[in-house]
């Protein structure tokens, strides 16, 4: 593919947010399909998340069967109606082959694997050359575009790493400490290895499970007790039952307050909670709750962990190690000793630590933020009604766009909510985007 001189519209990713917003562009307009192209160095739509579900197996989604890419909320269903053995209980959510699968036929339906234009956005240069602003768009290829609006898409978040992890002063394998993003289970060998989990979402189960199957012996910590939810947000943050207050709230402190509270620094499915109990019982695993790591050193191929016992987060029904005794219930934690508690060695230590988004530290949002000031809140830009920076033609979806979606904007559910905002941008402007 040549790269054009101009282009109406550039969408900056081609994960599964970037493909909703496509399809629904196209079902509103299909005059659209020639102006604007998809920018992901990957050649492919949603390649970094099929790379994700495979390396840490990941059978099947958490969120329902209708929440999908394509423009219908039933075409997922009606896709599945020879294979019901591939939506599990509760809500249908679609196993992972079978959400692939249907998502391929989307991109064929739409003829959509041509809109990829293979190399990545490394800056984006607001532009007044011409009689309207526009943006110059910088390829990793050396090559430059013109375009007239742009919407990111990308995902967005910097990975997450407890202070500790960035504290480490001694030199170790970089695969024997790593983020969770960066743990392929399909590629280690580990039979009887000791791993050290932290964290207590969804990433963390999983990793959990496969080290288990994969023979290794894991100690999954978190700094809080496991918390049980179908969903990551609950299902009233998709409608107007929560957000009717939160687009209500005028203070946008109180609606980032709002969205922590709901998502709760991360929550497993009750299903892979009774998993994990199991493989306790059975001595596969040992799940440490409200104990955080306070140092780690790497030491003769092993990693020392020390954790705090008098952690803020150590009362009630959390349970704590200390030395081989586990210690439960109300007990003043100040009553167990030195604060610096030796724990096991372990070979490896995977941080499921999730994701932060900042605006100002996204290396595309330098330039136009200085050119399209915009108030930012811990992190959150303050966008207008159709998710774009204040008076710009930049459009931003997924978890950067929480302040005005919710604590589900990073979702497949969020990502549809988006593009009901930004598509009637595009297909009928308005005065911010001429």
């Amino acid at each position: 593919m040549k790269l054009p001189n101009y282009i109406d519209l550039a969408i900056i990713g081609a994960g599964v947010q970037a493909l909703t917003l496509t399809t629904h562009l196209l079902q509103k307009s299909t005059k659209h399909y020639h102006k604007f192209l998809v920018f992901d160095p990957s050649r492919t739509w949603m390649n970094q998340w099929q790379q994700q579900f495979a390396a840490q197996q990941i059978p099947y989604l958490r969120s329902p069967v209708v929440h999908h890419p394509a423009p219908h909320p039933y075409q997922l269903r009606t896709f599945a109606e020879n294979r019901p053995d591939e939506l599990f209980p509760p809500y249908d959510r679609p196993g992972t082959k079978l959400f692939n699968d249907f998502c391929h036929e989307v991109i064929q339906r739409w003829n959509l694997a041509d809109k990829i234009y293979p190399a990545k956005v490394i800056q984006i240069l607001p532009t007044t050359s011409y009689s309207r602003p526009r943006f110059q768009l910088v390829l990793n290829t050396g090559e430059t575009i013109i375009v007239r609006k742009v919407v990111l898409a990308t995902g967005s978040g910097k990975v997450q790493l407890p202070d500790w992890a960035e504290k480490i002063t001694s030199d170790y394998p970089p695969d024997k400490l790593c983020h969770s993003q960066q743990v392929n289970l399909n590629q280690l060998n580990i039979t009887g290895e000791r791993i050290l989990i932290i964290g207590g979402g969804l990433t963390s189960g999983h990793l959990a499970k496969g080290a288990i199957n994969l023979g290794a012996t894991v100690t999954l910590m978190t700094r809080k007790q496991l918390q049980s939810k179908i969903f990551d947000a609950a299902p009233g943050w998709l409608g107007p039952k929560y957000l009717k207050d939160f687009h209500a709230q005028t203070d946008w402190d109180i609606r980032y307050e709002q969205i922590q509270q709901a998502r709760n620094g991360g929550s497993m499915t009750p299903e892979m909670i009774l998993q994990l109990s199991r493989a306790a019982n059975e001595g596969k695993i040992t799940i440490d709750e409200c104990c955080q790591v306070r140092d780690a050193q790497w030491q003769d191929n092993l990693w020392q962990v020390y954790c705090h016992n008098n952690s803020k987060h150590q009362h009630g029904d959390c349970t704590w190690l200390t030395g081989d005794t586990r210690v439960r219930g109300n007990l003043e934690p100040r009553a167990l000793g030195n604060p610096a508690v030796p724990r096991h060695q372990f070979n490896r230590i995977w941080l499921a630590t999730g994701t932060r988004f900042n605006a100002q530290a996204h290396p595309l949002l330098q330039n136009v933020l200085e050119t399209y000031p915009t108030e930012i809140v811990n992190g959150l830009p303050v966008l207008d009604e159709h998710l774009r920076l204040p008076k710009s033609n930049f459009f931003i979806m997924g978890g950067l766009a929480a302040l005005q979606i919710g604590p589900v904007a990073r979702n497949i559910g969020g990502g549809k909510m988006a593009v009901g905002r930004i598509v009637p941008a595009i297909v009928k402007p308005s005065w911010a985007i001429e």
